[in-house]
């Protein structure tokens, strides 16, 4: 990638150009997921969870982990979630006292009717970006995220201490 007249940007510059477009993409799909879950009666982090766990039940920590937040959060959402008759708690073979989070038949419908504006919105975003074109931006954000994962690790801080 060069800059306007022949200069590379800088590691630095780099790092920092993409944090802040992924932070301006965090924002434009919160603002999204908040209009498309209001058919749902959701909010976009309720049916983040929910999605999280509708091929399977999950425990909150692999919610958390999958999604890249905190268990606390997750726990949170959770609660309010079984509080609303969306998911509930069921017995976890693996691990007696971490329960497996599941979505509930309401909380099924109510995912059910984000999915027409949902696609409707998969739809405009392919036709802007060509369909080629949009598998390639999420497989660099795929890429970009698992390089974070890489050198940030699950123990150590960004400045590799």
């Amino acid at each position: 990638m060069r800059e306007r007249a022949g200069r590379v940007p800088s590691e630095q510059e780099l790092l920092s150009r993409a944090a802040l477009t992924v932070f301006r993409l965090n924002g434009q799909f919160l603002g999204v997921a908040e209009e498309l879950a209001k058919p749902g009666g959701l909010t976009a982090a309720w049916w983040q969870v929910l999605g999280a766990v509708l091929r399977e039940p999950l425990p909150v920590a692999g919610i958390a982990r999958t999604m890249g937040i905190t268990r606390q959060s997750v726990q949170r959402i959770a609660d309010l979630l079984v509080g609303r008759g969306l998911a509930e708690y069921v017995e976890n073979p693996a691990h007696r006292r971490a329960k497996l989070l599941r979505p509930t038949a309401a909380g099924r419908e109510a995912v059910s009717r984000i999915t027409p504006s949902h696609a409707d919105f998969a739809a405009r975003l392919t036709a802007e970006l060509g369909a080629e074109g949009f598998a390639e931006a999420v497989g660099v954000l795929e890429r970009l995220a698992g390089a974070m994962d890489s050198v940030t690790g699950a123990h150590s801080s960004p400045s590799g201490a």
